[in-house]
C-alpha cells in the first residue's frame, strides 16, 4: 500500500560531515522505497542516480509531503519558517547538541523513518508567536517564532530600560539585558537559561523571562497564550535594542518603536515515531535521574 509521504524534502547543513552522512544514507534508503527526494540546490553531495531533485527551499511546501530536518534544533527552527501556515509536517533527526525538537536519533533514523512511512506516528501541533515591530512612520517588520521572540540590548555593557504591557495593562518596568517571550515549546531554550520554568509543550501559555535583570524581584512570569504583549523602550541615552525571532534578527528597536507579540494564526506539526515521551526527552537532555536512583513509570 502506498504511504502518504511520496515526496520528502531533506534539510540540513551538508557542510557538517555528520549531517552529510545522514542525508546520503536517508536519500539511498528513501530512493529504495520509491520516494521522491527534494534538497536545496546548494547541497553538493553524491546522491544516488536521479532520485534526488534540487529546488529552492521555498518550494518545498508545494512539492513535499514531509520535511526531514537533519541537525540541531536550529535546523528544525529554520524549517518551521518554511512550513508555517502550510499542511506539511516536520520530522527532526538530531545531529546537533541538545536536540529538544529533533528527537530521532541517528542510530535509529532509518528504522524510525520506515515506521513513519508505514503510517505509525503521532502528530504534535505546536503554537507559534507573531512578532510585529512597529515604526513611528507606519513601517512594520513582522516575523514568526516557534521558540521565542527576544528583546536584547544592542550595545555591549549597556542595560536596557523598557516596559511590558499585557492586554493594555502595564505589568512592569525593567532594567535588564532584555526579555525573552517564549512559547511552551521554547521554554527549554533561551528562557530556561534565564531562570524560566519548563512548560509542557501542549499548554497554551507564554513565558516572559527577563535577561540578567538589575532587580532580583524581576522574575519570570507565565501568561495566557491569548495575551497580547507590547514592549516599549524607556528614554535613556543611546537607548537602542535588537529584536530576534528564533535567533534570527528581525530589526533594531529604537525609542519610539513598539514591539507587539501575540499568538500567530499559523501552527506547525511535528511528527514523532511511536513511543515518544516528552519527559524521557527531558531526562535525557537535562540528565535527570542520574544520581543512582532507578526511574520507573507508574501504572
Amino acid at each position: 500500500m502506498a504511504h502518504p509521504f511520496a515526496s520528502i524534502a531533506l534539510i540540513g547543513n551538508s557542510a557538517d560531515v555528520r549531517v552529510a552522512e545522514c542525508m546520503l544514507s536517508l536519500a539511498r534508503h528513501l530512493a529504495a522505497r520509491a520516494v521522491r527526494i527534494l534538497v536545496e540546490g546548494s547541497v553538493d553531495l553524491p546522491f544516488p542516480g536521479d532520485a534526488v531533485q534540487r529546488c529552492p527551499a521555498q518550494s518545498f511546501v508545494n512539492e513535499a509531503k514531509l520535511i526531514i530536518a537533519i541537525g540541531g534544533d536550529g535546523t528544525l527552527l529554520r524549517a518551521t519558517r518554511l512550513v508555517a501556515g502550510h499542511d506539511v509536517p516536520l520530522l527532526g533527526v538530531n545531529r546537533g547538541r541538545l536536540g529538544f525538537l529533533t528527537d530521532v536519533g541517528a542510530r535509529s533514523m532509518l528504522d524510525d523513518v520506515d515506521t513513519v512511512l508505514d503510517g505509525h506516528y503521532s502528530e504534535d501541533p505546536r503554537a507559534m508567536l507573531s512578532a510585529n515591530l512597529e515604526r513611528p512612520d507606519g513601517e512594520v517588520l513582522a516575523s514568526l517564532a516557534l521558540n521565542d521572540v527576544v528583546l536584547q540590548k544592542r550595545e555591549t555593557g549597556r542595560m536596557l530600560d523598557f516596559e511590558t504591557v499585557i492586554n493594555g495593562n502595564l505589568v512592569n518596568t525593567h532594567g535588564s539585558d532584555g526579555l525573552v517571550v517564549a512559547t511552551a515549546t521554547g521554554s527549554t531554550a533561551y528562557a530556561l537559561s534565564c531562570g524560566g520554568p519548563i512548560v509542557e509543550p501542549d499548554l497554551d501559555v507564554w513565558v516572559l523571562a527577563p535577561i540578567c535583570p538589575h532587580t532580583l524581584s524581576d522574575r519570570p512570569v507565565i501568561v495566557s497564550g491569548r495575551s497580547k504583549i507590547t514592549l516599549r523602550l524607556i528614554e535613556r541615552p543611546s537607548a537602542r535594542a535588537l529584536v530576534a525571532c528564533d535567533g534570527e534578527t528581525l530589526g533594531e528597536m529604537d525609542l519610539n518603536d513598539r514591539l507587539h507579540v501575540e499568538k500567530a494564526a499559523a501552527r506547525i506539526t511535528l511528527l514523532h515515531p511511536p513511543g515518544y515521551d516528552y519527559y524521557r526527552v527531558l531526562r535525557s537532555k537535562l540528565h535527570w535521574g542520574s544520581g543512582g536512583f532507578e526511574i520507573r513509570a507508574t501504572d
